[in-house]
């Protein structure tokens, strides 16, 4: 059938569009689609300050590179122009405003079903990253409706938080900085329910990615010893929790346990009040879309190796950890994007020497 792509890309945030560019130079005949309306409203969407934790000189993509000083770090918006600019550099095929609401298997590869149609593909790639459903935790339910509640993905900038004490929970990058920025209009505390490991941006002078990839640290895989210790956890890259208390006076809680009303409860038995919250909790993923057999597990887990799922054709791309600890990051995502164009151009060059080598019907 003339109109089954051979491939199709669900997602065009970069993970998407560096695959379009390896699936353009490898000759393939594919479209990118995405649900929101603009290239980059995925960053635009973020919060104001919102910067990159890689300076511009590691933020490049395959064929172009970022448009900013080097040492410098982009922001959230800096990064949506760019992604717009690579669209139009080398003419992706981008169909907008259009949302995958399921995806099966047939005989010919899969179907994607649309709010606007269904499109074929012998192969597809699955580009939407890691960061699906805002995670809050079962506490905010008991919290009183007289308080402001904001997950990091809603937050924007201070003016959207009322005067008053403000709880940050969650200590990791997103609730750090949030934490810090909200520091100079308000009084902050940070719920840390876990301690992580914090690395200086600029240790001696250089950047912490100058460092890490001088020694291969951004290369060390996941199946690795090393990998796995790491995968495990996660590390602030910045001011982490201590530093925040030290020079900004944002003082540091444990995990929060419990609330009423206005009133938190912590797990050293300590209580306070507070006048709104910042859930800087995460994320969770939402593959509940994919209806092929075999590809996921007891929790809704994608069973993949290197984005290669059990179901042949299928792919996944943009994942944390998805080889490396770069994986999902701007300027290292087109190291997979490229693996997974050389599995797909092999599995598509063994599909057209089967059709030819068949009898006619």
């Amino acid at each position: 059938m003339t109109n089954i792509l051979d491939v199709l890309v669900i997602g065009g945030g970069q993970a998407g569009l560096v695959m379009g560019y390896h699936l353009a130079d490898r000759g393939l005949r594919f479209l990118i689609v995405d649900a929101n309306a603009e290239i980059g409203d995925a960053w635009r969407s973020r919060w104001d300050s919102l910067q990159l934790f890689t300076p511009a000189q590691f933020d490049n993509l395959p064929g172009m590179t970022f448009p900013a000083a080097k040492d410098t770090y982009p922001g959230k918006d800096d990064v949506a122009d760019f992604l717009r600019a690579y669209v139009a550099r080398f003419q992706l095929p981008v169909r907008l405003n259009t949302t995958a609401e399921s995806l099966t298997r047939t005989d010919d590869g899969y179907v994607v079903t649309t709010a606007r149609d269904t499109l074929q593909a012998r192969q597809v790639v699955v580009a939407t990253g890691p960061f699906h459903i805002p995670s809050v935790p079962p506490i905010a339910n008991d919290l009183g409706p007289e308080v402001t509640q904001l997950h990091s993905a809603e937050y924007r900038r201070p003016q959207d938080i009322p005067a008053g004490r403000v709880l940050v929970v969650g200590a990791a990058n997103s609730g750090c900085q949030i934490a810090l920025e909200l520091s100079a209009t308000h009084t902050v505390e940070l719920a840390a329910g876990q301690r992580l490991p914090t690395i200086p941006q600029r240790p001696l002078g250089r950047d912490v990615w100058w460092w890490a990839s001088g020694i291969g640290l951004d290369r060390v895989t996941v199946g690795s010893r090393l990998g796995q210790r790491l995968a495990g956890r996660d590390q602030v890259i910045g001011d982490g929790p201590r530093r925040l208390a030290k020079r900004h006076g944002i003082r540091v809680r444990p995990r929060a346990t419990r609330a009423t009303g206005r009133t938190v409860t912590f797990a050293d038995g300590a209580v306070a009040e507070y006048d709104a919250f910042v859930w800087a909790t995460g994320f969770t993923a939402d593959h509940a879309w994919i209806d092929v057999p075999g590809v996921q597990d007891a929790r809704g887990r994608i069973l993949h190796r290197r984005g290669v799922t059990p179901s042949p054709g299928l792919y996944m791309l943009g994942m944390t950890w998805q080889h490396t600890r770069t994986s999902a990051l701007l300027g290292w995502v087109g190291s997979d994007a490229s693996y997974l164009a050389d599995q797909i151009a092999t599995r598509h060059a063994g599909h057209a020497v089967q059709t030819s080598q068949s009898p006619p019907t």
